[in-house]
């Protein structure tokens, strides 16, 4: 692991610098190197530093660690006048120092809550990982703090240093343009593969045979658990594909962007699908990745004819309405909103589930509603719902379960 002296040598002086008033104390005027060596606060003078809210406790955080060191040591490795200061919510010292052995950067001591405590409350820190990119010096005419370093690292990686408000203009305006020009051929082929993959494996389809269909661009890995949701796409997937055969409809279909970390993962976890997929390993899938931003999988992107982008979430819309969701468009989601509207209406306002004390009373996005999670099935509600005023159970309508079994609303 490259130690984070590399970056900050000692021998620095003890002259104020821009970040002393943050990050030294009165009797500290260091910080701690991942083996442990101090290294001085006027050595992050001229740098642009990135304050790094985390903890090993959290999963979260330890997967966007990852990202942010291979970031950090690509920006070393290339001159960068880039910085990362560890801001520690570890829950004891041993977890800090485990952690802080993972980076290359240096941290504030762990006994030092008092500093730690004030940068929270300075930077109004509401949940981890949070990375607050400081410019080396104050700007009128620049914003010098960035509060979205996360997503900013998660989505552009090294390319979007120094983290300048101009430099993030001309990549959401690179990305405006990628996604005006993006096609189906485009976005799923390379100078030296225009097929994907199909059953009986290895077959292959051609890219350009699916143009003029409305697809689905499925992110995911054997290895992280999906739960039900893909056996849940593979059952929403042929429903579909009968619904638009019997009307004759533009056709469906589903490209699998494996994130699985062998080949054996990947071809046991692609036999289990009914759909197509890019090759394992395939440079296309990290680009994909990147330009969808694809933060976590499962993750559906759906895609239409033209091979512009209809919305980013797929795997919600399929959660709330199933096969009826197709083909996703904001008109079609549109229909959905006003059928579960007319639906409500012969609803009672309120009932009684079976093996909940209080009261549900039904509610939707105007009257204290909103996307939620059905505390019986498990899976993304949105509109309507039953909900407990007092203790926030939430359940869909159709999974209710009611005391009084003439009631209109029954399970079924």
């Amino acid at each position: 692991m490259k130690d984070g002296n590399r970056a900050l040598t000692n021998g620095g002086s003890c002259r104020s610098s821009r970040f002393s008033s943050l990050l030294a104390s009165g009797d500290r005027d260091y910080l701690l190197s991942p083996t442990g060596a101090q290294v001085k606060v006027s050595n992050l003078d001229g740098k642009v530093l990135g304050l790094y809210f985390s903890a090993n406790w959290y999963p979260p955080c330890r997967n966007f660690n990852q990202i942010l060191v291979r970031t950090y040591e690509k920006l070393q490795d290339n001159g960068s006048n880039f910085e990362v200061v560890y801001v520690s919510s570890d829950e004891d010292s041993d977890a800090f120092n485990e952690y802080r052995a993972s980076m290359p950067w240096p941290a504030i001591p762990f006994s030092d809550l008092e500093t730690k405590i004030a940068l929270n409350r300075k930077f109004g820190i509401e949940g981890i990982p949070c990375l607050i990119i400081l410019q080396p010096r104050e700007s009128k005419d620049e914003t010098a703090t960035l509060n979205e370093g996360v997503e900013v690292v998660y989505r552009y990686g090294v390319d979007a240093f120094p983290f300048t408000k101009e430099r993030l203009e001309q990549l959401k305006e690179e990305d405006r343009e990628k996604e005006e020009n993006q096609t189906l051929v485009t976005l799923l082929t390379n100078n030296y593969r225009d097929h994907l993959l199909a059953h009986p494996f290895p077959k292959q389809v051609p890219v350009v045979s699916l143009v003029g269909k409305t697809i689905g661009l499925y992110f995911s890995g054997k290895w992280c658990l999906p739960g039900m949701f893909t056996p849940k796409l593979i059952s929403v997937y042929n429903k579909i594909k009968r619904m638009v055969e019997m009307k004759e409809d533009e056709d469906f279909e589903i490209v699998f962007v494996s994130s699985d970390r062998d080949e054996d993962s990947f071809h046991s976890y692609f036999g289990s699908m009914p759909w197509l997929a890019l090759p394992f390993g395939d440079p296309m899938i990290r680009e994909l990745a990147k330009h969808f931003d694809v933060q976590g999988i499962p993750c559906l992107i759906i895609l239409a004819p033209n091979g512009k982008t209809i919305t980013k979430q797929g795997r919600n819309l399929i959660n709330l309405y199933r096969e009826n969701a197709y083909p996703f468009t904001e008109a079609r989601l549109e229909e959905l909103i006003k059928e579960m509207g007319e639906e409500a209406k012969k609803l009672p306002t309120s009932v009684r589930h079976v093996g909940h004390r209080h009261e549900l009373n039904l509610v939707s996005e105007g009257n204290g509603g909103g996307p939620f999670i059905c505390c019986e099935c498990d899976e993304q509600g949105s509109g309507w719902a039953y909900q407990c005023l007092e203790c926030g159970f939430e359940v869909h309508p159709k999974c209710v379960k009611t005391i009084n079994c003439n009631s209109p609303i029954n399970e079924r």
